[in-house]
């Protein structure tokens, strides 16, 4: 089950009703428990299997490792053990193929032959999400952070959680777990600001993201059809698209979590969880200067793995590692400014907008030799006029405008907001305005979310 799917628009309220209807909160945590396995079996029920496997193992490894000294090292071991049985299932089921493929090419190269076949299965939705917030919860608990969450109920509900579940975000046990514990009564602000929330995530997903992602897909997925300018287009709409994909999932996200009274604190991304959890542990910026770029470089490359089985993804986390790396070594050795102009801040978001929106090509292609194609064309064919129909263009300028408008808005902190305005009328009217326009602009085809696919 998708967010934005008839589905979900059946199965949330019902699921906000029971939940309210229940007043003792084990029952509501079971329900809520029942809830999402329901809704992440809405996929493929037998994957289901693994989720509850990789909680199980947690769960009991949690308690163990409670359970010894601090001094001992069989804590070590039941921590080691823990990550290396979780990973290994996430390996199986997301980077055995792409080894096998590597390796074959490899030895293929020097005549020799690699007669491992490929696993014929699918990808789970959301595996790398729930395994590492429970690998996160248990160096938590080895590091003594937290303690061991004794019900079981209540930790695979932490790690089950459907409005997290299947893209994130991944949260920490230390703020998720109590709100478990905590009795949330219907408040009518929590229920109209989650709305409020999912709402504008629906814009997002539906208005902004959807409708940029049909032009860039029609340009990336034929990249022999397309002209430079083409590609230039396409990819700063796929910064615009990624960018509202996984906000306006996040927002529904929190938005339905709201509703019920949760996550308040809802904060944990994926760079945050690479830094305590990946970078921290290398050494961080606490070594000597070269070790401390070559932490940053091995995060980079780390998190490019995690968003897939591909070299492609690869590159891209290498690209970012190395931004990093001669960032670091620009400011020490070259230049630091001590006081930063408005002219200079500008020039700055421009010059990292560009950066990163030529590591996308990375992200978004298929292969290495679509990207270095893309690229080739980017300098040697543009000028031509963009191939996109009129009413598209009309669109989506009127779709960015109002996007741009509000992040503009929120970053210079204007207090203009009309769907929290005090004047009733404005507010109601705001919020059926922008009803209607995700009604008759958005793209209502049910499109998966990107990062489904990590």
């Amino acid at each position: 089950m998708i967010f934005n799917s008839i589905s979900f628009l059946l199965f949330f309220p019902i699921v906000c009703i029971v939940y309210f209807l229940l007043r003792n909160n084990k029952f509501r945590n079971a329900f809520l428990l029942f809830a999402s396995y329901y809704f992440y079996m809405n996929w493929q029920p037998i994957y289901a299997l693994l989720l509850l496997s990789s909680t199980i193992l947690t769960y009991f490894c949690g308690i163990l490792t409670e359970k010894f000294n601090s001094n001992t090292p069989n804590k070590k071991y039941i921590l080691t053990i823990n990550i290396i049985l979780n990973l290994s299932i996430l390996f199986i089921f997301k980077y055995f193929n792409f080894i096998n493929e590597s390796v074959f090419s490899l030895l293929d190269l020097f005549g020799l032959h690699w007669n491992v076949p490929n696993l014929d299965i699918l990808l789970p939705i959301g595996i790398s999400f729930y395994t590492f917030q429970a690998i996160g919860y248990s160096i938590d608990v080895y590091r003594g952070d937290i303690k061991a969450e004794r019900s079981f109920i209540t930790y695979a509900l932490f790690v089950a959680f459907f409005p997290q579940l299947v893209a994130g975000p991944i949260e920490r046990a230390k703020n998720m777990l109590p709100q478990f514990h905590t009795k949330h009564s219907f408040k009518y602000d929590d229920v109209a600001e989650g709305f409020k929330l999912m709402l504008w995530g629906f814009f997002m997903k539906l208005c902004v993201a959807d409708r940029l992602g049909e032009y860039v897909d029609a340009v990336y997925n034929n990249v022999g059809q397309h002209n430079g300018t083409s590609m230039i287009i396409a990819t700063i709409f796929f910064a615009f698209q990624i960018y509202c994909d996984f906000g306006g999932y996040s927002n529904i996200a929190i938005g339905a979590a709201r509703v019920m009274g949760f996550c308040k604190r809802w904060h944990t991304s994926l760079s945050s969880w690479f830094k305590d959890y990946v970078y921290i542990p290398l050494g961080g910026n606490r070594v000597k200067y070269g070790r401390h770029l070559l932490n940053l470089m091995i995060t980079f490359v780390v998190s490019g793995l995690w968003h897939g089985a591909n070299w492609t993804f690869l590159l891209w986390g290498t690209l970012h590692g190395t931004y990093l790396i001669i960032g670091n070594l620009f400011r020490k050795f070259i230049y630091y400014p001590k006081q930063e102009t408005i002219v200079s801040k500008i020039l700055s978001i421009v010059f990292c907008f560009v950066l990163v929106d030529f590591a996308w090509i990375f992200f978004r292609v298929e292969n290495t030799a679509d990207a270095f194609s893309i690229i080739g064309k980017i300098i040697t064919d543009i000028g031509r006029p963009f191939d996109a129909g009129h009413s598209f263009i009309v669109y989506s300028a009127l779709s960015l405008s109002i996007l741009i408008f509000k992040e503009i808005k929120d970053y210079c902190g204007i207090r203009i907001n009309f769907m929290h305005a005090n004047k009733p009328f404005v507010r109601y009217a705001s919020i059926l305005a922008l009803v209607s326009y995700i009604l008759l602009f958005g793209a209502l085809n049910g499109g998966q979310f990107i990062y489904l696919q990590f």
